[in-house]
C-alpha cells in the first residue's frame, strides 16, 4: 500500500486544519520544499500536496511553491496535488510544473465530464470529501447533497479516488475502515484513504482492507505519532 505524506499549504506555510476549518489551523513549518524532501529522504515514493488557498478562493497563489516541490523531488518521488484544480488550464499549469497527478474535487462533482477531458492532460484523482457519506465541496464549506456511493461510478477515466471523512480529518481518532472497505468494493478505480490516521495501529487496520491502494497521512507525522519509515514498514 502506498503512503502519501501530506503537505497542506496555506499562505506559503505548511499547516493542518481540524475538520477542514480554516480558522482552526496549526502551522508546522515555513518551508514546504524542505518538508517534502524530509519525507522522501525517509522512503516516501509519493508526496500529497493541497493548496488550501486555491481550494477556498480558486486563486493559485501557491503554484510556485508546488513547482519548487516538484523540482526538488523529481526522479525520487511523485507529486499529487489538489486544491482549486477546477479547469483544464489549472491541470495544464500543474502538469507543466511537474505534478504527476492532480486531485479534482468540487469541479469533478459538479461536472464529471471535466475529469475525462483533464485525464487527457494529466493523471486525475477524484477527491470525494464527505460528511456522513455526503460529498462536500469548495474547501469543505458547502454540501453537494450527493452521496459518495452515487459518485463512484461516474469517473471511468479517474486514476484514483481520494476519499476523505471530514469529521475525522486532523482528529487522529482513526479512519473510517468500514466505509473505505465498502467504497473499494463498489469501484475498480484505486481508492486512497484520507482522514483520521493517528497511530500505527490505524495503518495496520487500513493495510488489512483488501484492494485499498494507499493512505494519506498528515497530522500524525507532524505530531510525531510515528515516522514515515515506521509507517512504510507497517504498510509494506
Amino acid at each position: 500500500m502506498i503512503l502519501y505524506p501530506a503537505i497542506d499549504v496555506f499562505g506559503g506555510k505548511v499547516v493542518r486544519l481540524r475538520q477542514g476549518e480554516y480558522d482552526d489551523s496549526t502551522v508546522y513549518g515555513v518551508d514546504p520544499v524542505a518538508m517534502a524532501l524530509s519525507f522522501v529522504d525517509l522512503g516516501a515514493t509519493w508526496v500529497h500536496m493541497v493548496d488550501l488557498d486555491a481550494a477556498r478562493s480558486g486563486e493559485p497563489v501557491n503554484r510556485s511553491v508546488i513547482a519548487a516541490v516538484a523540482s526538488a523531488i523529481a526522479g525520487r518521488a511523485s507529486l499529487q496535488v489538489g486544491g482549486g484544480v477546477r479547469t483544464e488550464a489549472d491541470a495544464e499549469a500543474l502538469a507543466a510544473a511537474g505534478v504527476t497527478r492532480v486531485v479534482m474535487g468540487s469541479a469533478a462533482v459538479a461536472d464529471p465530464a471535466l475529469v475525462r477531458r483533464v485525464s487527457g492532460i494529466v493523471s486525475v484523482a477524484v477527491g470525494l470529501d464527505h460528511r456522513n457519506g455526503v460529498a462536500a465541496t469548495h474547501g469543505w464549506t458547502e454540501s453537494s447533497g450527493v452521496k459518495v456511493d452515487d459518485l463512484l461510478g461516474q469517473f471511468p477515466t479517474a486514476s484514483a479516488f481520494v476519499i476523505t471523512d471530514i469529521s475525522r480529518d486532523g482528529m487522529l481518532t482513526g479512519p473510517d475502515v468500514e466505509g473505505l472497505a465498502h467504497a473499494v468494493s463498489q469501484t475498480s478505480v484505486p481508492v486512497i484513504a484520507s482522514g483520521g490516521v493517528g497511530a500505527l495501529s490505524h495503518l495496520a487496520e487500513l493495510a488489512a482492507v483488501v484492494g485499498l491502494n494507499g493512505v494519506i497521512v498528515g497530522k500524525a507525522l507532524y505530531e510525531s505519532k510515528f515516522s514515515v519509515s515506521e509507517a512504510l514498514a507497517v504498510l509494506s
